[in-house]
């Protein structure tokens, strides 16, 4: 009876995957539909100039005028973000690690870590022109600034709340510091650092186009300046949206990593 039971619950199942599925691409698409759809309404009822907020459309034809100068302005965008943001995981996760390690270090550099966090950042940039000059190097320098410290920040706190239990183990194991944190407090703190990468990747593309609206050669924030200054906001809007979709692919990029990197964590988490 039960394997009868079993057999006929079984074929179900691909059944319902695929109806789960489906709502899950359905609805950002959905979201986005309304989203474009309430704001093609709001132009057409209102009466909104193009200068003031561009419609669909004149926006889509925009992106249609210069095809490649945006394609090409969004790879300079993206890149510039991934180095940034790759720059802050190293000395981010660094820092985490030192804090994490040596209660002195966390004494003397955290109050110091979360004074640096709560200065504007737009108030360093005339200092950093001064500093680096136009170019590539200051809009990497703000994109380090903007996302560094939820890297440090999650890393640290990841380190410092190992489960009890697994400590208990391994001081009874007799490990090394080094075996410890290899193979216990490491991948115990990889979910957290994995939030402050999340939170710290949108960080690094609000960095970089801050940087190129400010002293950037090329990239869509310097796109954004030129043509709002020249009045043509439907390409400034269309470089608003290819900044958008950089930033969910780069976003979304991450979470694949870390299901690829974590599959663990879902299958001993719970679910919604």
């Amino acid at each position: 009876m039960t394997e009868l039971a079993t057999a006929a619950a079984t074929p179900d199942q691909p059944v319902r995957r695929r109806r789960r599925s489906v709502p899950a691409l359905a609805w950002p698409v959905l979201g986005l539909a309304l989203a474009i759809g309430g704001w093609w309404l709001a132009v057409a009822l209102f009466g909104v100039q193009t200068i003031i907020l561009p419609a669909p459309p004149d926006v889509v034809s925009a992106f249609r005028a210069l095809p490649g100068d945006l394609l090409a302005q969004t790879g300079h965008t993206a890149v510039a973000t991934l180095l940034g943001f790759a720059l802050s995981v190293v000395v981010g996760v660094l820092i985490g690690v030192a804090i994490a390690a040596w209660r002195p270090v966390e004494r003397m550099f955290q109050p110091l870590l979360v004074a640096f966090n709560a200065v504007p950042k737009v108030a360093l940039a005339p200092l950093m022109l001064i500093w680096f000059g136009y170019g590539r190097a200051p809009v990497l320098a703000m994109a380090f600034m903007v996302c560094f410290f939820p890297i440090v920040l999650s890393t640290a706190t990841g380190l410092t709340t190992t489960p009890a239990d697994l400590a208990e183990l391994v001081r009874a194991m007799d490990a090394s510091r080094l075996q410890t944190f290899r193979t216990v407090r490491l991948p115990a703190a990889l979910p957290q650092i994995f939030v402050g990468l999340k939170v710290a990747m949108p960080l690094a593309l609000i960095g970089v186009v801050v940087g190129e609206m400010q002293y950037g050669e090329s990239g869509l924030g310097t796109i954004i300046v030129q043509t709002s200054g020249q009045g043509d906001t439907a390409t400034a809007f269309a470089a608003i949206t290819l900044l958008a979709m950089v930033s969910i692919v780069l976003y979304y990029g991450l979470v694949l990593t870390e299901r690829l990197l974590l599959p663990w964590v879902r299958a001993t988490t719970s679910v919604r």
